[in-house]
């Protein structure tokens, strides 16, 4: 009796879904952790000591835990004032392709608007084809955009946040915008008092990517930025490494007690990030429901 209860109960317990269930939830553990212990590991590292880091003691937890790096940190005034352009350049850069991105999507948005069709299809056809680093350049030369507010003005928009923003425009009722035409609004009142409040998860998203892309901006902001007082962070960031880097192979500077060069690295990585942990997590949800919303209904 007390075997066919175990039969039984082996049979419900290792079924099929149950053994997929249990098999998903394993890799997807396995995906997590290869996520998150990168970040861990620099979290770890900025909080023990240099001698333990570079020993190669730092594996899961820290090791002499201590705050010398971030103190280090936090004496450099070109960190702060990068760190301040950073801000500037993600708040204003960020109003400023929202603010093209939406006025361009709506208007894209509206078949009565003549050439709309070609206008669609040129936008989409930037996304195909790019013209390149070099010709980018040129064109931002040629402009006199080769400084701080060129990397504001020079990369404005994107195509695929357009995109969204259109389809999502386009998930509203035309009969909406007809009854408030109808009540005396114009394209401006139709705009900013019907259309766009009926989006508003869309547009946290495209804020979102918007922020997170001038946050992380790099590459042209390298190539741009010679002046140190406008250097963003991430900037100061590969420039700390290089020159810290140099010093040692010239000088052979060895690990201090309290901090190193790793460790500074690893304070100033975990200070750069720390915006991005604390707008996503309250953007999460409405980031998922507005790709939804914006690339689905479209």
């Amino acid at each position: 009796m007390t075997s066919t209860k175990q039969i039984e109960f082996l049979k419900r317990t290792f079924t099929d879904d149950n053994i997929f269930n249990f098999m998903n939830k394993l890799i997807l553990c396995i995906f997590v952790f290869l996520v998150a212990y990168p970040l861990l590991f620099v979290i770890f590292a900025s909080i023990s000591s240099g001698r333990a880091v570079d020993t190669g003691r730092v594996t899961f937890f820290p090791v002499e835990p201590t705050l010398a790096a971030y103190g280090q940190v936090a004496g450099d005034m070109q960190f702060w004032r990068s760190y301040a352009n950073s801000v500037l350049m993600t708040v204003a850069g960020t109003l400023y392709s929202m603010a093209i991105s939406l006025t361009g999507a709506y208007a894209l948005s509206r078949k009565h608007v003549p050439g709309s069709r070609i206008f669609n299809f040129l936008l989409v056809f930037t996304m195909w084809f790019s013209a390149g680093t070099v010709p980018i350049f040129l064109n931002l030369q040629s402009l006199n955009l080769l400084h701080f507010g060129g990397l504001i003005i020079g990369f404005g928009i994107s195509a695929f946040s357009i995109i969204i923003l259109r389809s999502a425009y386009l998930t509203i009722p035309s009969e909406l915008q007809e009854a408030a035409t109808i009540d005396g609004a114009n394209e401006f009142q139709n705009f900013f008092l019907i259309s766009t409040p009926n989006i508003k998860p869309t547009i946290a998203t495209v804020w979102l990517l918007y922020g997170i892309g001038r946050w992380n901006g790099f590459f042209w902001a390298m190539i741009i930025i010679t002046d140190l007082q406008w250097m963003p962070l991430q900037v100061y960031l590969r420039r700390y490494i290089v020159l810290r880097t140099a010093l040692l192979e010239d000088f052979g500077l060895h690990a201090v007690t309290l901090h190193s060069h790793q460790t500074i690295i690893y304070a100033i990585i975990v200070c750069s990030i720390i915006p991005i942990f604390i707008v996503f997590p309250f953007m999460q949800r409405v980031f998922q429901r507005g790709v939804m919303e914006g690339g689905l209904k479209g």
